[in-house]
């Protein structure tokens, strides 16, 4: 197995904003397990975890935007101004043991 850390540094004020939406629209999905925002560290970030059984199937997790369903655009609508948000951003993969 693999947990995925999406990591995302917001603009001030937007972290809250930018973790409710992540939330709204990645609550759904069956790899995604947390939406975190930090509470030490560097300020202003948002971590999206998620668990794959293999890095196959993290790559095949992004073939369902190619034909997004109704409800996929809408859910992407809703985050059409998500880069406005955030400054930058990094994904950590990591092998469970």
């Amino acid at each position: 197995m693999i947990i995925v850390h999406d990591t995302f540094v917001c603009k001030p004020g937007n972290a809250s904003k930018y973790a409710k939406i992540f939330k709204e629209v990645m609550g759904g999905e069956e790899n995604v397990l947390n939406v975190l925002t930090d509470m030490t560290g560097q300020y202003h970030r948002i971590i999206m975890v998620s668990t794959y059984e293999n890095l196959a199937d993290f790559e095949k997790s992004f073939e369902k935007y190619n034909n997004p369903t109704p409800e996929m655009t809408e859910a992407m609508n809703k985050m059409k101004d998500f880069s406005e948000m955030y400054t930058t951003g990094s994904r950590e993969i990591f092998k469970v043991w």
